[in-house]
Formats: C-alpha cells, sequence, structure tokens
C-alpha cells in the first residue's frame, strides 16, 4: 500500500515535458485564473452563474466564470527554491496515516454504473492530488506563471461526471478537521472544476447516502460531516435559482437539520447552518426550510454568540445572524434593539463595507461566508498623531487587517482588498504576509492561532506603522505614507469562512504599546441612528421608502450634486464621490480637474 501511494505520487509530480507542455494548452483559461483565483483569494468566487456550463458540456468550462481582472496570485510565497508541486514535510509525513483513515463505506462511488467505478488506485491518486493542495495552498507565489500541478490535473479529472463525482468524494474523504483552510480549498475547487448537472448532484447523494439517518455518524467522522455540508453549501450558492431548489430534496434538508446539534462537533453544526443559509438565498428554498422547525434548532444556539469557546462563537454568530435575516421569529427582539452602545463611539462601517460581509449589531465583530472577498472600513478616521486598536482573530485563516484611505478600493469579487493598492496596508497571519499595492513580503511571525491577539500601531508624525502579534512587534512600516499621509481608517478584508472581533479602545487592550497613543473610541462620535446596524431585509425596505432629492448625487445619493469635473464638463456627482472618481462615470476620460458649481472651487 505504501509503496503504491509514493509511487503514485511521485509519478504525478514530475511529469514529462511534452505533457506538461499539452497541459498548459489545453488549460490556458486556468493558466491565466493563476493569478486571480488564488488572491486572497481562493474564495473570491463569481455571483454571476448564469454563463457557467454543466460538467458535461466541458468543451464550453473553461471560460465557466465572467470576466475578471488578471489580478495577482496572493497566496503564501515559498521560501527560495521552493517548487509549488512540492508538499509540505508535514503533509508528506501524515499522508499514509490519512489516506488509510478516511476510507469509509458510504462515500465510495456507492450506486454507480461500473464504467463509471474507477480502481481504488485511481481513488488513491485523486486523494493524493487534494491532500497536495490544499498543502501548498498557503504557498503559492505572486508571479507563480501557472496554477500547481495538482490544480490541474484535479480540473482535468472532473473534466467527466464520473470524474467530478471522485474529485468532490475525495475532497470529502481527505480533506482534514484540522486545516483551517480546509472548507475554503473545497470551494475553491468546486468552484474551478465545471458545474456539475443535476441529475449528477443526485448521484453524489446517492453515493454518499444522504438522509436525515446519516448524522448519526457525524460524532465518530466528524470532518467527514463537516466537509459534506461544505460541499452542500458551495453548490446551493453555486446554483441558486431554480437548480437548487431541484437540490434541496427532503433527504438533504433533514440531514443538515439534524445536524443542528451540539452533540456533534461545533464545526459539523457551523458548515450545516451555513449549507442551510446558502440555500435560503433562493426564495422557495427559504420558504421550505422556514417551514422545516429551523427556528427551535437556532434559538438554542445563539446564546454562544459571546462564547469564549471561539468555534462555538462561530455558531451563535451565525445562528443568531439567521434569526434576525432569515428566519425571523415572532415575539424575538432583533439582537441590535439589546445591546447597549453607550460607550461605543468607533465600529466597523455598516455604510462603508462590501455587500456580503456581516456585521455584528454591536458593531465590533465580522465574518465572511461568501465565496467572494469582502471588506469594511471602521467609522473614524485619523489625521495626525499615534492611534492604536486591536483584533482578535477568531478564525485562523486568511484575512488581510490594517489601513486604508477612502481612496483604496473594496472589489470583492475581483478578489481586491485591504492592502491591494497604494491606498491601504494590510497584515496577513494565515499565509505570514505584508500586502501592500498587491504585492507581498513575508514576516517574521509565527502564523497567528485562534484567540492571537494582533495590534496595529500607527504614527503619523514619524510616518511608521507597527503591527504585533501578541506584543511582538515587527519593525516599523513605511510603504503606505508614499501614497497617503492622512485620512487612515482601520480596515480589514476576509476570505471564505473567516471572522475576527475589534477593539478600537471601548474596553482594555491586552497588549497595550508602551508608547503614549490615542483609541479611536476617545476621540470619536457617533450619532444615536449611526450605531444601529439593521438587518438587511430591514435596510432593504428602508431603502425601498427613501425618497432620493432631484439634485442628489447619481453615485452615492446621499449629498448634492454640485460638482463638474474637467475638461468633459460633465457633472451629477458630490465631491466626496468625485475625489474617488479617476475617470468620468458617464463618458471614461481622465479627469484633471474637479469644480464646485458655486464657488469655483478646483480640486485638481
Amino acid at each position: 500500500m505504501i509503496v503504491t501511494v509514493w509511487t503514485g505520487y511521485l509519478l504525478f509530480q514530475d511529469p514529462p515535458q511534452f505533457f506538461v507542455d499539452a497541459t498548459r494548452a489545453f488549460n490556458s483559461r486556468l493558466v491565466c485564473l493563476a493569478q486571480g483565483i488564488l488572491h486572497m483569494g481562493s474564495s473570491c468566487l463569481s455571483k454571476d452563474r448564469s454563463r457557467q456550463q454543466p460538467c458535461r458540456q466541458s468543451q464550453n468550462h473553461h471560460h465557466n466564470r465572467h470576466n475578471r481582472r488578471n489580478h495577482h496570485g496572493q497566496l503564501h510565497p515559498p521560501p527560495r527554491g521552493y517548487h509549488v508541486t512540492t508538499m509540505h514535510q508535514s503533509a508528506q509525513q501524515n499522508l499514509e496515516r490519512q489516506l488509510r483513515n478516511v476510507r469509509h463505506p458510504n462515500l465510495f462511488l456507492a450506486g454507480l454504473s461500473s464504467s463509471d467505478n474507477d480502481d481504488d488506485d485511481d481513488d488513491t491518486n485523486t486523494d493524493i492530488l487534494v491532500l497536495d493542495t490544499l498543502s501548498i495552498i498557503r504557498r503559492l507565489v505572486d508571479n507563480d506563471p501557472e496554477p500547481p500541478s495538482s490544480m490541474l490535473r484535479l480540473h482535468d479529472i472532473a473534466e467527466s461526471e464520473s470524474g467530478w463525482l471522485r474529485v468532490v468524494l475525495s475532497m470529502i474523504r481527505v480533506i482534514p478537521m484540522e486545516d483551517g483552510l480546509g472548507p475554503a480549498v473545497i470551494t475553491l475547487l468546486i468552484d474551478e472544476c465545471p458545474l456539475p448537472t443535476v441529475e449528477t448532484i443526485h448521484r453524489l447523494y446517492g453515493a454518499l447516502g444522504i438522509s436525515q439517518n446519516l448524522s448519526q455518524e457525524a460524532q465518530a467522522h466528524a470532518a467527514r460531516h463537516r466537509n459534506i455540508a461544505t460541499v452542500l453549501g458551495c453548490l446551493a450558492e453555486k446554483l441558486a435559482g431554480p437548480k437548487s431548489i431541484t437540490m434541496l430534496i427532503d433527504d438533504v434538508l433533514q440531514y443538515l437539520l439534524a445536524n443542528l446539534n451540539l452533540k456533534f462537533s461545533p464545526q459539523v453544526v457551523l458548515f450545516s447552518l451555513i449549507a442551510l443559509e446558502k440555500f435560503s438565498q433562493t426564495s422557495e428554498n427559504k420558504i421550505t426550510i422556514s417551514n422545516s422547525g429551523i427556528r427551535e434548532l437556532l434559538l438554542p444556539l445563539e446564546k454562544y454568540a459571546s462564547s469564549e469557546d471561539l468555534m462555538l462563537r462561530q455558531v451563535g454568530f451565525c445562528a443568531q445572524w439567521c434569526l434576525d435575516n432569515l428566519f425571523l421569529v415572532e415575539g424575538r427582539p432583533y439582537t441590535h434593539e439589546l445591546v447597549s452602545l453607550k460607550d461605543c463611539h468607533a465600529m466597523l462601517n455598516d455604510k462603508d463595507v462590501s455587500e456580503y460581509l456581516k456585521i455584528t449589531p454591536t458593531g465590533l465583530e465580522a465574518r465572511s461566508d461568501a465565496s467572494s472577498f469582502e471588506s469594511v472600513r471602521c467609522t473614524f478616521c485619523v489625521d495626525a498623531g499615534i492611534w492604536y486598536y486591536e483584533v482578535r482573530v477568531i478564525t485562523d485563516g486568511v484575512m488581510q487587517i490594517g489601513w486604508a484611505t477612502k481612496n483604496s478600493k473594496f472589489l470583492n469579487q475581483e478578489g481586491y482588498g485591504i492592502g491591494d493598492d497604494e491606498f491601504s496596508f494590510s497584515y496577513d497571519g494565515c499565509r505570514q504576509l505584508l500586502w501592500y499595492k498587491a504585492k507581498s513580503r513575508p514576516h517574521d511571525h509565527p502564523m497567528w492561532k485562534a484567540g492571537d491577539i494582533v495590534g496595529f500601531l500607527l504614527d503619523l508624525k514619524h510616518q511608521e506603522m507597527l503591527i504585533a502579534l501578541n506584543g511582538n512587534f515587527l519593525p516599523p512600516e513605511t510603504d503606505l505614507f508614499t501614497s497617503a499621509q492622512s485620512g487612515f481608517f482601520a480596515a480589514a478584508s476576509f476570505m471564505s469562512f473567516q471572522q475576527c472581533e475589534f477593539n478600537f479602545g471601548m474596553k482594555p487592550f491586552v497588549y497595550p504599546p508602551q508608547v503614549a497613543f490615542k483609541t479611536f473610541n476617545d476621540y470619536a462620535t457617533l450619532a444615536p441612528d449611526d450605531k444601529v446596524i439593521l438587518p438587511r431585509h430591514k435596510k432593504m425596505a428602508l431603502l425601498r421608502h427613501m425618497s432620493v432629492s432631484e439634485n442628489a448625487c447619481n453615485l452615492c445619493f446621499d449629498r448634492e450634486a454640485d460638482v463638474i469635473l474637467k475638461p468633459c464638463n460633465h457633472s451629477g456627482v458630490c465631491m466626496d464621490c468625485a475625489m474617488q472618481l479617476e475617470q468620468c462615470h458617464l463618458c471614461r476620460s481622465t479627469i484633471s480637474v474637479r469644480a464646485f458649481h458655486q464657488a469655483g472651487q478646483h480640486h485638481s
């Protein structure tokens, strides 16, 4: 068995050159995606699925994304001389153990025709490729010319219906519970494979034996069932709409509901809840799930939203969010009606956030379960002095946290976030990187862990920023000050399934720096209405009833449109929005001057 495993692995690591050339040519689209799919990204996936084709029409699937900018592949640069196809030493040591322990009869291709059923060697090789991809996913370099060979081979295997099933079942079998990037890698690999047909998904259900009774084995095989729930949620998100309705058969619904029980691992509960949330993106499914008794299962879970057990805290966060936004309970007050924010003067800005980020009603904790790269700024900016804030890491995956000005752009679908332009700088403790202008360089901190505290000190007098992990500061950084000297906000970007908590000074810091500094909470002010973070359906109801004046800015609809853009002389925007435009929003000509209508003031 050992010889079979390692022979298969070695054969897959160094293919002949003619095979490499053929693979590169055949996968030209995937090569172009190499620098984009793994930017903060393994999580930044397209929300527009209308152009994706099922795996039976594989000739079109190389172009299954809407046109996305070719961006730098922002995953961990390896040490000099490291090859992306080389497995981590720990992965090599554990590979045999994992392959020996992950097999389970329910997860073989049971019920498939003999023509579709591959032998154990093929399954083993697929398992090796999945583990290889998982082991190197943190180590892809910015300028790597192509994806790792393991990803290319998995992509080719998934060209056929039976191959797609083999890849998905392999991910369910072998991705371990202890790897924090496991669910995000499942999302990435499914997104990069051809879309399955509904019939293929139902064959997957048969291979897994999906039913309410299947959840009974979740105590003994927690990783497997965490992965099943992740796959179901990913497919529900990718196929939102009529196909999602046909996916949510009663066996799937009852299986996910049965998993919402803390006798199972909190990870099984969490990803089953996220899968139900993603199924609820389709209105018919939302009604079906609402009538299934889910509220009674969520109410006992939301009490863990403030738990110091950080895995239970994630369960509580998601349960509370669902009760506030999706599955409303008659007589239950919204969470924002219960929290006291009297002493809170700075928080995450619910009006300056990308569309899928979830923010707690306290305004100090955020989470993303979307397949895009979600970002947020805080409500207070600083122009002078020395300032400090802290972040508690709830999940240990990929987040980019640091400082940004208003000019920093949130492009969640393209994978751009904090640290990906000249107006922001960020720290990534998972991949041990610092980010500026979408370029990374390694830092000397160890990988962060759940519960770690990251401190951010901004010294505008000396124009430097310092970043600490559990009180251990890195050397000062000055890059950002070449493009900006004032107007800095605390800001963060989140990969799929990531969460953290901010402290802007409302409570004592865990690792206060040994210099005099100011806190946002001591100097900021917020109007009572600005402290309220409404559930999304309430926010949308307000927008529907909001009246917009005829002279409102065409971009923000908030301030008066009092600016003329030169040299094109177009108008219709306010100065705040005009300052964020490089090109005219109407004719796309380059803006050289922004002039007020009345006062004639000019802003170059």
